[in-house]
């Protein structure tokens, strides 16, 4: 089922979306990698204010490439969310409530996406190009000095998702798998 969401994307809108949902985002995203991420948490154990807000905020692991001329941004693919996990809870702690990625998630990122009503997404890896079109506006809102990783506050319309981990700790990857290895083509 295709859903269209706009950020911020508050506990109800979370609890709406379902696990294998195709969703359209609409609104401001962010974009973070490891070493922001790695950033962040210093700054959240020193107890500092985070250079953005991540209330009910989505984080998106990319790192865009140049701009060609004429384009606001270059390809924007999504990067492997498992090198985020060990951040992952201290921010879901913190209020992030979604984030988009592609790949698996570990045992305790999952645990923290049911306990913070949060949920990830996965972005269609080798689409990048395809994605850069829903960017509607760009800005570096921190870590400059990162390049591609920095931190960029994305404006989008129309972002294509699907839910992979709901709210209550769903996971298609589980199910697909388990679908397909109880698959039998003999009843086809």
């Amino acid at each position: 089922m295709e859903k269209n969401i706009t950020c911020p994307l508050t506990e109800e809108k979370v609890k709406s979306l379902k696990v294998g949902d195709s969703v359209l985002i609409s609104g401001t995203i962010y974009t973070a990698r490891d070493a922001a991420h790695k950033r962040l948490i210093k700054l959240i154990e020193e107890g500092k204010e985070l250079p953005i807000d991540i209330k009910d905020s989505i984080i998106y692991y990319a790192g865009p490439t140049p701009e060609k001329p004429g384009n606001i941004i270059g390809s924007v693919g999504p990067t492997t969310s498992y090198r985020m996990d060990s951040f992952t809870p201290m921010l879901l702690d913190k209020g992030l409530r979604g984030m988009i990625g592609k790949g698996l998630r570990s045992k305790e990122v999952i645990e923290s996406i049911k306990k913070n009503r949060g949920i990830y997404f996965a972005a269609i890896g080798g689409a990048a190009a395809i994605i850069a079109k829903c960017v509607k506006k760009v800005e570096v809102v921190a870590y400059e000095d990162l390049d591609s990783e920095a931190i960029r506050k994305l404006e989008v319309k129309d972002f294509p998702v699907i839910v992979v981990i709901d709210s209550e700790g769903n996971n298609l990857y589980e199910i697909g798998k388990k679908n397909y290895l109880n698959f039998n083509s003999s009843e086809i």
